[in-house]
């Protein structure tokens, strides 16, 4: 499966400075976004709902893969290309009994180990991290700071695409990519930008950067 993965946006509204996730997906999809994963986990299943249709539409007419963050109900119910799975979230074999064989299903990993068995387990990609030190997201003390190390290690374990993720901005993307990640996915590089639009796309210069110098 072909999935674009340069530049990967993580929503979470709290971060967007009251602009709406709405409007900030709507501006990083004119920078020139690759994959949008919806994930609001402070906001209630009925929330998540409404905003995942309004997300899906606006991804389906970009022509970009749209994602859901843990749930696969909601995922099936706005029609979304896929989900993104945890570890406390259903396994990858029962997401893929319910979405269907073309769905991307992402997981989040940490170690080679990891890595390897979600691979086997038929992960489409890997969101690994987090890379660099974040506050977006809580995470246990292994997976914090891995570093490109990791990265490196994990892109040498497993034959699927990854994303870096984690303190991740213009300024280190480049050596997450050139540490063999497919891309990096943000949360509040592009949400609580002042430009979104301008920030995705000296994100995605970034990982252009980093691609070159592989």
């Amino acid at each position: 499966m072909n999935i674009p993965m340069r530049t990967y946006l993580v929503t979470q509204g709290d971060r967007s400075r009251g602009r709406g996730t709405g409007s900030i997906v709507r501006a990083a999809i004119e920078g020139g976004v690759d994959i949008v994963q919806m994930r609001e986990k402070h906001t209630s299943a009925r929330e998540r709902y409404e905003l995942g249709k309004e997300l899906r539409a606006l991804t389906r007419e970009a022509d970009i893969p749209f994602v859901v963050n843990d749930r696969v109900d909601i995922a099936a119910a706005v029609d979304a290309d896929g989900v993104h799975l945890g570890d406390d979230d259903l396994p990858v074999s029962v997401a893929r009994d319910h979405l269907g064989e073309e769905a991307i299903i992402g997981r989040s990993v940490s170690t080679p180990e990891a890595a390897s068995e979600a691979e086997r387990a038929g992960a489409d990609y890997l969101g690994v991290g987090a890379v660099f030190a974040t506050d977006t997201k809580d995470v246990n003390e292994g997976e914090a700071e891995i570093g490109t190390e990791t990265i490196a290690e994990i892109a040498e374990t497993v034959d699927i695409p990854i994303v870096g993720i984690g303190g991740i901005n213009a300024d280190n993307a480049t050596e997450v990519v050139n540490a063999g990640a497919a891309g990096v996915a943000v949360v509040t590089t592009i949400t609580d930008a002042d430009d979104p639009a301008a920030a995705t796309q000296q994100l995605r210069q970034a990982v252009e950067n980093g691609r070159t110098t592989v």
